[in-house]
């Protein structure tokens, strides 16, 4: 699918409340709590400053959000990558973590967490995008793995 890809600035909060509020809505309804869920303006635009988020475009539609905190040293960390659920498993999230890959194109580790109760998401990790399970753990109420990808030398 053909995407345009730019990174957010903090006049598209409303836009990016809209994509994480369309992708996490399940979440919310599901677990009862999703960070991404519900944020202010105020919130998503503290975050767009603090955390780096690229939206995702198709056809000039946003659909698709990652957000890349730069830990240092070569370490990254996926706080976010959503798609709307009417363009899931069409691809998105892989070109989004690819756009990542090479946009920060020092990266050495790329890490991040999901439900583990959300298969669908563990195999797109793992399968799709090479991933590797390090560890699971609590957070808040929910059972979550944390994924790792080491960048091969």
């Amino acid at each position: 699918m053909d995407l345009q890809i730019r990174k957010a600035i903090p006049e598209d909060a409303e836009i990016l409340i809209k994509i994480y509020n369309d992708a996490f809505y399940e979440d919310c309804v599901r677990y009862g709590v999703c960070p991404a869920y519900g944020r202010s303006v105020e919130e998503m635009k503290k975050s767009i400053i603090e955390i780096s988020k690229y939206i995702a475009y198709h056809d000039l539609t946003p659909i698709g959000v990652i957000s890349v905190k730069d830990e240092g040293d070569g370490v990254y960390y996926i706080g976010c990558l959503c798609v709307i659920p009417e363009f899931q498993c069409k691809g998105i999230g892989h070109q989004l973590i690819e756009f990542m890959k090479t946009q920060y194109n020092d990266w050495k580790k790329i890490e991040l967490i999901t439900p583990i109760d959300k298969e669908k998401n563990v195999n797109f990790y793992t399968k799709k995008c090479g991933f590797k399970i390090d560890n699971e753990e609590m957070d808040s109420s929910v059972k979550v793995y944390h994924f790792s990808m080491q960048r091969k030398s």
